[in-house]
């Protein structure tokens, strides 16, 4: 798995929109995410190393974009299509693009876009019922050939039984809220939406639990470096 942020901010985020990580993680690097800039790793999918091979192989796929931004975000208009240049070239890498802004999609891809590129996996965010009323009808209203969905921070219950149905979702992870200031993340609401996956057959990814984390009635303060291993140990993986 290859990390790769073409550039960096996330401007006007609300409080429960979930992208207060980005907020947490630029500010560790002295960074301010309300100015949105190129960073020096833009064209990472072209750099080559000393011997004229390409810094990003086939072991780093996938290749996961703009994980500190928004893919789709406004102010970066004018240098997707540099990106698109470069995701097109790379047939040989896959992209996983995260966004909760699925709304500009259309006004975004590029001209050869078509049914979507066979390299390309965008992922849509939905924190709560809410969000996930609002972005998954777009989501499946657009054409892209592999669709997931991510509950990430997941802040509530979300039932999604419906937008699951169509078989165009192929994949749903869940996890908590990380950070000093984490939102709760229920267990039960996890589960919940691991039984929706499987009746659907839609495979299902419990990330991590995030720092507060409630099961059984009980509230658990969990270390970040123990977050994801906790996950696993639920065994409830699709």
């Amino acid at each position: 798995m290859a990390i790769w942020n073409p550039w960096h901010g996330c401007h006007k985020v609300s409080p429960g929109c979930g992208n207060c990580y980005v907020y947490r993680r630029d500010a560790e690097f002295g960074k301010d995410s309300s100015i949105v800039t190129k960073t020096n790793t833009f064209d990472l999918p072209m750099k080559r190393n000393r011997q004229r091979e390409y810094k990003l192989q086939r072991e780093d796929i996938p290749v996961y974009t703009c994980m500190t931004s928004d893919f789709f975000i406004r102010e970066a208009d004018e240098w997707r299509p540099e990106i698109w240049d470069m995701i097109r070239m790379r047939q040989d890498l896959h992209f996983v693009i995260i966004t909760k802004r699925i709304e500009r999609f259309g006004d975004c891809i590029p001209p050869d876009w078509g049914g979507g590129y066979e390299n390309v996996t965008v992922c849509c965010t939905c924190e709560n019922q809410e969000m996930a009323d609002r972005r998954l009808p777009v989501f499946l209203d657009v054409p892209v050939r592999h669709k997931e969905v991510i509950h990430e921070p997941m802040l509530s219950e979300i039932h999604i039984e419906k937008y699951l149905t169509g078989g165009q979702i192929e994949h749903v992870t869940c996890g908590g809220e990380s950070g000093e200031n984490a939102r709760l993340l229920d267990y039960d609401w996890v589960l919940s939406v691991r039984q929706q996956c499987a009746a659907a057959g839609v495979s299902f990814y419990f990330k991590q639990t995030g720092a507060l984390f409630r099961k059984d009635g009980k509230i658990y303060r969990i270390a970040r470096k123990d977050q994801m291993s906790q996950a696993r140990k639920a065994g409830i993986d699709l």
